[in-house]
């Protein structure tokens, strides 16, 4: 069975917590089959477009979470042992079904960056404000809010 659709926006809420706007429904690709092994699975791709957060300049960008995933279902994780590579295991609820929408928001979960920043080009921080290596002078020369703990310690 395949299906290609849409999924609403708003029916992706935790996405949605995760991100700072949500900018248009989810592009869903599945298909659903019997293996030759006669292993179910759930087969698909996933695209969304999502605003978040620069990092260093603090300003929101558009990036587009593009997910692809190959489940095949299992009643416990212990079976999971079993599945070929290529498979990755999703468990059953206790009526032998998956929340394919949950499967789907968390696989967009998971493909957000660690990290979200600007590609260097589109940033407005300037290499100038960015500090590697030795700190500047005037941070140089603050006094350690720590320096106390060690009077403390040798007393």
């Amino acid at each position: 069975m395949d299906y290609e659709g849409y999924i609403s926006a708003n029916l992706l809420s935790r996405l949605g917590e995760s991100v700072g706007q949500m900018l248009g429904d989810a592009q869903v690709t599945l298909s659903l089959y019997v293996d030759p092994q006669k292993l179910t699975v759930v087969k698909g791709t996933a695209k969304v477009d999502v605003e978040l957060d620069c990092q260093r300049c603090s300003n929101p960008f558009t990036q587009t979470l593009d997910c692809t995933f190959c489940f095949s279902p299992v009643s416990n994780m212990d079976q999971a042992d079993n599945l070929p590579e290529i498979y990755e295991p999703i468990e059953v609820d206790s009526f032998g079904e998956i929340n394919l929408l949950d499967m789907i928001e968390d696989e967009f979960i998971l493909s957000l960056p660690l990290v979200p920043m600007h590609t260097d080009e589109h940033c407005e921080v300037s290499e100038s404000e960015l500090v590697f290596g030795e700190l500047p002078e005037e941070l140089a020369k603050k006094p350690n809010p720590f320096a106390i703990l060690a009077n403390l310690k040798k007393n």
